[in-house]
């Protein structure tokens, strides 16, 4: 039976198209290319100038809104194709955004690294390269951007591996921004020192969403790790949900992206008070 998220939001009810393992496939064979260029990667990435801070964006009491820029994703399929990016996040940011993240992913979401540089250029706030990250170059390919930060996805890759990412990462001076989706990956991702912990309700495998899903995992959460809930949050009520579970951030993607006045969706998000958490976990 539906839960009650399901039954009000029709993307939690859409087929996909592909779940994660063909899309992790597919990344993993167009790194070819990238590889060949990684030393000239390695020294424009020592080159470049620091970014806005990421854990920047996590400062104050409110619940902080990470806005997204996203054209299609294969669950909901077109969501905003001719977004210009460079608006879409000006707007995000007039809007009360402290974070701007930018799908970067060519085959299924539309994205593109140009859409980083150009969302990079257009704001001062932190921008987040959300990808399918499983090897280092490709930190150094969003160093190079202008991300000041990554999402590593803990399902992606071997518990030693990840690591061994946000290791490199906190080396070059990019956060990151560490997703879970079950308990059994919260060790791992604990493990790598997340600069953000992010609890995605959304199964990448089946794309389904429950939101409630994320209250238990939230309270796994030590007090001291920023938290962030992702997928699945479309309005005011959905962030201060979250936030009476204890998230300290929320990322939202297709509703802000399909808005038609962004800055006004975003501003809708924004200005919820934290409530903080209690938690059972210890570092």
């Amino acid at each position: 039976m539906p839960n009650e998220f399901t039954r009000t939001h029709p993307e939690a009810q859409a087929k996909p198209r592909v779940g994660l393992s063909a899309i992790i496939a597919t990344t993993r064979n167009s790194l070819g290319p990238v590889r060949d260029r990684q030393r000239e990667l390695e020294a424009a990435a020592s080159r470049a100038p620091q970014p806005p801070s990421w854990r920047g964006a996590f400062a104050g009491t409110d619940v902080s809104v990470i806005a997204e820029v996203k054209r299609q994703s294969p669950s909901a399929g077109p969501i905003a194709e001719k977004l210009d990016p460079a608006r879409h996040a000006a707007a995000y940011e007039r809007g009360g955004a402290r974070a701007i993240s930018v799908l970067t992913d060519g085959p299924y979401f539309g994205g593109s690294l140009e859409d980083l540089r150009a969302v990079r250029a257009s704001v001062g706030i932190p921008v987040l390269r959300k990808d399918f990250i499983i090897d280092p170059v490709q930190l150094f390919e969003s160093r190079v951007a202008g991300a000041s930060a990554v999402l590593l996805i803990a399902r992606a890759v071997k518990p030693g591996e990840l690591a061994t990412l946000a290791g490199l990462a906190r080396d070059l001076g990019l956060g990151t921004l560490i997703e879970v989706h079950r308990a059994v990956e919260l060790d791992a991702a604990l493990a790598a020192r997340p600069d953000a912990l992010g609890i995605n309700s959304r199964d990448l495998e089946t794309f389904q969403v429950d939101v409630h899903a994320v209250e238990a995992l939230l309270r796994e959460i030590p007090a001291g790790v920023t938290a962030v809930a992702e997928s699945g949050l479309r309005s005011r009520a959905d962030v201060e949900r979250v936030a009476g579970w204890g998230a300290d951030a929320v990322l939202v993607g297709t509703a802000v992206a399909s808005a038609a006045d962004p800055e006004v969706a975003v501003r809708g998000l924004a200005g919820c008070a934290r409530r903080g958490r209690t938690h059972r976990k210890v570092l």
